[in-house]
């Protein structure tokens, strides 16, 4: 008798090289910058986007949960592939390094100057500013941690400032810390041997999850328990991020039902007007995400490129220069249009330029480092033959030997 077949899987739905996550990822950046421009430029009252719904995030969060999820859930899956650690986070530090300061150097060097002469009417002075230094702003921001947010005293007359006494050139790169964090954690896991036991990886992303819904819940002092977990947001990305890990792990178990995405997204959208959105909801709109992920015939989106990233990236320095030329006084679909317009722009050319020649060293390895790696390779191989035992071990000279020995009965 056959046994009839139920809903497809993700593990057998996603296609890794045919699916919409590039389509969503664009759509998200722009989420962002449509919930931004209420304080950047004064819209919706001066607020993010979506607050005037929710008490517990903005549109802009939302969006930025669903960037946490999709790398969650892709990072894993490359993770737990065969590259090394060296070379996983090789990977990832072309991948979020070179555009970050591509950024920096366009706001330093082109934006804020400009900036510095609509308000002071002339160029001179902008590099002899003495407070927040336009020599230190990519030294002090270069390694995600933001340590300087504006430059030579700019913004006391742009709606951000007069609003909410904020000066920031990039509000919306403070989040790229944590990603990155996220991915440390993956890379350790994998080094140590966690994502090859889908039951610890599990758990820990399971008690991610429990913790970060513990915290929104006021459930004991979440705080307290660790230095690390002192910072809030540290599990309020995490917990996306951790639930993408699971689609990862047990794709192979996760159904993706019509039925049950449409309800999820239900949940989600009740959730985030009448609370529960962080401690519930946002799980059933990520799982809705990658239904659509999978569902949408937009596979070939990215066919000229990935922009998203750039767009997440430039777009808040190029939406605050335009509130020095007061376009924002033109009206909401003036400004946007002007914003959609030139961010695209530079997006792509970030991309041309920048972001996919650097992807394209993702398997380079330094000639003195082949060499080296070449010589002292005998010689690793003997220790690794002595200490490695393959019924303890889950590293991939353990596996080599595991199929040696099948070969050879």
């Amino acid at each position: 008798m056959n046994k009839t077949r139920g809903p497809l899987t993700v593990a057998e739905a996603f296609n890794p090289r045919s699916n919409s996550l590039d389509f969503l990822r664009w759509l998200l950046a722009f989420l962002v910058i449509f919930s931004h421009s209420g304080p950047v430029a004064g819209f919706y009252g001066g607020h993010d986007l979506g607050i005037q719904i929710s008490d517990e995030q903005s549109l802009g969060g939302v969006a930025v949960a669903g960037f946490f999820f999709f790398s969650g859930f892709l990072i894993t899956k490359s993770r737990m592939g065969r590259s090394t650690i060296w070379r996983y986070f090789w990977r990832r530090c072309l991948r979020i390094f070179p555009a970050f300061w591509a950024a920096l150097i366009l706001t330093v060097v082109v934006l804020a100057p400009v900036a510095w002469r609509l308000e002071k009417g002339t160029f001179d002075g902008y590099w002899a500013a003495a407070v927040e230094s336009p020599k230190t702003y990519f030294i002090d921001n270069m390694f995600l941690t933001l340590g300087e947010r504006n430059i030579a005293g700019l913004g006391e007359t742009v709606p951000y400032f007069l609003n909410h006494g904020v000066r920031d050139w990039n509000g919306s790169a403070w989040t790229l810390s944590y990603e990155f964090l996220c991915y440390i954690v993956v890379g350790l896991l994998g080094l140590f041997g966690a994502l090859a036991s889908k039951r610890f990886a599990t758990a820990f992303a399971v008690v991610v999850i429990a913790l970060n819904a513990l915290q929104w819940l006021g459930a004991g002092n979440i705080g307290g328990l660790n230095r690390v977990l002192a910072d809030p947001f540290i599990l309020m990305f995490f917990a996306p991020f951790a639930f993408g890990m699971l689609f990862a792990l047990h794709g192979d178990k996760i159904v993706l039902d019509d039925r049950v995405a449409i309800g999820m997204l239900g949940l989600g959208l009740f959730t985030y007007a009448f609370g529960g959105w962080n401690v519930l909801g946002q799980f059933g709109f990520l799982y809705f995400l990658m239904w659509v992920g999978v569902r949408l015939p937009l596979t070939r989106w990215a066919r000229f490129g990935d922009f998203s990233y750039g767009i997440y990236i430039y777009a808040w320095p190029l939406m605050t220069l335009a509130t020095y030329f007061g376009l924002e006084r033109y009206g909401w679909l003036a400004y946007h249009v002007v914003i959609v317009i030139a961010v695209h722009l530079v997006a792509i050319a970030s991309w041309h330029l920048l972001e996919k020649p650097a992807m394209s060293l993702k398997d380079w390895t330094p000639r003195w480092m082949r060499s080296l790696s070449e010589r002292v390779s005998p010689l690793t191989a003997r220790v690794k033959s002595r200490i490695v035992n393959p019924d303890f071990s889950s590293t991939r000279f353990a596996d080599s030997l595991r199929s040696g020995e099948r070969a050879a009965s």
